[in-house]
């Protein structure tokens, strides 16, 4: 991984370009001292207090995970990659992570895969997250910079189609606790945890069912579809909260665009998936 000092960064110690510029944490800072070769500058490795110039190329080398997952051959498809982060659009009905009953057919799995084909090894590092029945795009880092600089610079947009017709535009601000009895369900309640979603309607069908585009202010377990139940439109097919199974398998949730600042160039890049719901429905 290399970065080139810029002209205004001229005179700055190396620390400081890589806390302030690279947005290097000390823990990943201190894990570069003891690697060997872990920090160069030209060639020759460099202290954290030496100073440095405009144009000065450096190159950080980071230690290699011990994590192995087994990789699987499954049907994912990879939106976007370079040699710091891979967006894959994640298929309905499968888990982001090995647990449980789930260890081979997997995201991180379907992603291993990938990486041996293309002649790369790294571990899974999701950005985020989705239900296993929400699909969508995940967003992942090869390493453990581009991991840790991506939190917080990722934005995230999502459908979802609702049972009801709902109009416009709008936020909902409702707190959401643990539904009593329930490890995992959410509910409306003003002793929960805040939570905040922005809605804006896409297209009505009918009386029975709209498109509304999601994005989410705070990142609760089950938001999006705890929140639409609470206000009487849940998502179609979404049976814990209320949604009707009769015409559609799951939940009608998708990530459908991740926005982020790229860890190295610092450039914006937005990744699209889009979705039409209707071609799951069963008669």
């Amino acid at each position: 991984m290399k970065f080139i000092v810029p002209e205004e960064l001229d005179g700055v110690t190396l620390k400081s370009f890589l806390r302030k510029h690279c947005s290097v944490s000390a823990r990943t800072l201190a894990k570069l001292k003891r690697t060997e070769n872990g920090i160069c500058r030209g060639g020759k490795v460099i202290r954290s207090i030496d100073i440095l110039s405009a144009g000065d190329e450096i190159e950080i080398s980071l230690p290699e995970d011990d994590a192995y997952i087994e990789p699987a051959d499954l049907p994912v498809k990879i939106a976007f990659e370079d040699e710091n982060v891979i967006a894959a659009v994640k298929p309905a009905g499968m888990p982001v992570h090995p647990v449980g009953e789930y260890q081979k057919n997997t995201l991180a799995n379907a992603v291993a895969f990938h990486a041996r084909q293309m002649g790369e090894s790294y571990s899974f590092r999701p950005v985020n997250r989705l239900d296993k029945d929400t699909s969508g795009l995940v967003l992942c880092a090869k390493d453990r910079f581009s991991a840790a600089f991506l939190q917080g610079h990722c934005d995230k947009e999502y459908i979802a189609l609702c049972q009801g017709k709902i109009t416009g535009s709008g936020t909902i601000d409702k707190p959401l606790r643990i539904r009593e009895g329930h490890s995992i369900q959410r509910e409306i309640g003003q002793d929960g945890v805040r939570a905040v979603t922005h809605y804006r309607t896409i297209r009505n069908y009918g009386e029975d069912h709209t498109l509304v585009a999601l994005r989410l202010e705070t990142g609760r377990t089950h938001q999006i579809r705890a929140h639409f139940s609470g206000i009487g439109h849940p998502l179609a097919g979404d049976d814990m909260y209320g949604g009707s199974r009769d015409h559609f398998p799951r939940q009608c949730l998708h990530c459908r665009e991740l926005s982020f600042i790229h860890p190295i160039s610092k450039e914006r890049i937005t990744v699209c998936s889009e979705i039409d719901f209707f071609d799951e429905y069963t008669d």
